[in-house]
């Protein structure tokens, strides 16, 4: 029952948000209470009764009656048992999370520490177009356990990384869905996981979390640069839909490379040689910076298990490496 900005920010995964008040509701109610309390108090009641009707005739009219909705809002107070004394009255079996999300925050904090201690992780590592991601997917799709950072970022990870037509989550909403993914995995079994940087776009890894993936043990795929640079341009097609946009997200590498190699850019761009900016965006930025990152992000004395893959195989390399090299890998 929180506002759509608060509801946005984060929640609990699955729930469905009918808020008693809406954002500029909460505001004009919030002002309003540090002038005149009991006029606050009027004016909020007359609001929240004419949202709470208007969810019981959308939402509550087809439920039956062994129906047992959760309620929570910010802390568990009004706005939460506003409609739960309602749906109470109605007849359903109603339980007002104590604390509201405050209380379950805490959870996700905590539960996090305390769950990214109990896997074992394999970090599935390689440069930027060599698959793991796919890779990754293959494996979720033959049982086994996959924590997927980029899908709960919305994002791959490097200045070109956000994904199409999405924003970002909240770090919190971020925190919420990896709390989620790791409740549900079997300690006895390990957890798969692409290597990453400590922040995925604009939001970080939880410190626990990243430190197990940094001890972890690391798998690194090795594939032709052909193959890179036909995986990259089928995962960003969009880019070269939008030269304007390509553009102006490179334009934030002239720091690194200079005004001539960002000008080199641009002529491949303007001249639709896709795959020699590709190899060449591969060899000047992203390999470099991707073996800094191993080296700052893996702890000294471990060393990876190498996969290497030719490019006739590669397709076929999550049959062939989940059936029998990965399985073997991971137990």
């Amino acid at each position: 029952v929180r506002t759509p900005a608060e509801f946005a920010e984060d929640h609990v995964p699955g729930a469905l948000n009918l808020p008693v008040l809406n954002n500029e509701e909460r505001v004009e109610v919030g002002t309003l209470y540090h002038k005149d309390f009991f006029a606050a108090r009027k004016l909020g009641a007359a609001l929240i009764t004419a949202n709470i009707a208007s969810h019981i005739h959308e939402n509550f009219l087809d439920k039956p009656k062994d129906y047992s909705p959760l309620i929570y809002c910010w802390r568990g107070g009004q706005r939460s048992a506003s409609l739960g004394i309602i749906l109470a009255q109605i007849g359903f079996k109603v339980y007002v999370l104590e604390g509201g999300y405050r209380t379950y925050r805490q959870t996700v904090v905590r539960d996090l520490k305390e769950l990214s201690g109990r896997f074992r992780f394999l970090v599935l590592s390689g440069m930027t177009g060599v698959g793991k991601t796919f890779l990754l997917h293959k494996l979720q799709q033959h049982g086994e356990q996959v924590l997927d950072l980029e899908g709960a970022a919305r994002h791959k990870g490097s200045i070109l990384g956000l994904w199409a037509g999405e924003t970002q989550p909240s770090q919190k909403a971020f925190e919420s869905s990896l709390r989620s993914s790791l409740a549900q995995f079997n300690p006895s079994r390990p957890v798969w996981v692409e290597s990453e940087s400590s922040k995925v776009g604009l939001v970080q890894i939880p410190a626990h979390l990243f430190q197990q993936m940094r001890a972890a043990h690391r798998l690194e795929l090795h594939v032709p640069m052909s193959w890179r640079i036909r995986q990259i341009l089928r995962d960003y097609p969009h880019f070269t839909q939008d030269r304007v946009r390509l553009k102006e997200l490179l334009g934030k590498l002239r720091k690194f490379h200079g005004a001539r190699k960002l000008d080199y850019w641009f002529l491949l761009i303007d001249n639709s040689r896709w795959e020699e900016l590709v190899e060449s965006i591969l060899t000047e930025h992203y390999d470099p910076a991707y073996s800094t990152s191993v080296k700052r992000n893996t702890e000294k004395g471990h060393n990876p298990t190498t996969l290497h893959v030719d490019s006739r195989t590669v397709i076929g390399l999550c049959e062939k490496y989940t059936a029998g090299r990965i399985a073997k890998i991971s137990k």
